[in-house]
């Protein structure tokens, strides 16, 4: 497959991917999407949290929820904790990498950061490198919004995971500083509340932690599906089909993935039945 990236091998290691989903939604559609999934990602969201816990296999938890994230924005059906150790079990090897990888990068931004911080008064030299700092950790939080989905949808090794993810930061700059916006102000939803409510942070704080690993990873993620996967479909996924039309055929009706059908000749002498234009659940 060609596209933007040319160099890669784009063969799927799951199912292929309808050419029209996800559609560009609107906020409205997000959160009804969200909540009308609500109670399926209670449960998904406590394995995501618990799985996360040890933070070197927090790669398992990625994968498995961008898997029924990336569903659920797409209208497709997910079977819910079912797919999300179906993929982590799939996908374990790169998962546990991938994990591991950014496990050691967030580690040293964070060093680095404290380090640049606490020295400024010692020169502009560390506060230049401050922002520095501060910028790769930005590119590299959103390097993550395309990994996993990339990851569970395409056969690319780490080093053409991190590098294609990179190129996505890039091209798709406006959706990704907004998409970090909407996360910062969830974050600061949750924090907002403890503050109001300080003089009882004890209970406030049991509360609102629980609600957080029971609703925010799901919506995390799902809000991240909205924002990049547009830009997925239209780099890598719709020049691959229209350059390999029968692609993935009976993989793409196996999930009721929209495979355009083409239509019978009609014999020379024969009218073709005009196409019934109206529902029938119109007549009366």
């Amino acid at each position: 497959m060609a596209g933007f990236f040319g160099l890669f091998n784009y063969e799927k290691e799951g199912p292929g991917i309808s050419k029209n989903a996800p559609k560009k939604k609107t906020f409205l559609i997000f959160f009804e999407t969200f909540f009308r999934n609500f109670w399926k990602f209670m449960p998904i969201n406590l394995v995501y949290s618990l799985i996360s816990v040890p933070v070197i296999t927090g790669g398992f938890a990625s994968v498995g929820i961008t898997h029924v994230a990336r569903n659920t924005a797409r209208d497709k059906h997910s079977f819910g904790l079912s797919d999300f150790f179906d993929t982590v079990k799939k996908n374990w090897k790169q998962a546990l990498a991938a994990g591991i990888i950014n496990t050691i990068v967030y580690i040293l931004l964070i060093f680095d950061i404290f380090f640049f911080y606490n020295n400024q008064e010692n020169g502009m030299i560390y506060t230049i490198g401050l922002g520095i700092m501060m910028s790769i950790t930005i590119i590299f939080l959103m390097m993550n919004f395309y990994l996993w989905t990339m990851m569970i949808t395409f056969k690319f090794n780490l080093k053409q995971l991190y590098k294609n993810s990179f190129k996505f930061v890039i091209i798709n700059i406006k959706k990704n500083l907004l998409c970090g916006f909407c996360l910062l102000l969830a974050y600061g939803l949750y924090i907002a509340i403890a503050v109001l409510f300080f003089k009882y942070i004890i209970f406030v704080l049991s509360i609102e932690i629980l609600v957080y690993i029971l609703t925010f990873p799901a919506f995390r993620f799902l809000l991240i599906q909205y924002f990049t996967f547009p830009c997925i479909k239209k780099v890598i996924i719709d020049p691959y089909y229209a350059e390999h039309p029968d692609e993935d055929i009976e993989k793409r009706r196996d999930l009721g993935i929209e495979v355009e059908e083409e239509k019978p000749e009609v014999p020379e002498g024969e009218e073709e039945e005009p196409e019934n234009v109206f529902d029938d659940n119109m007549i009366l």
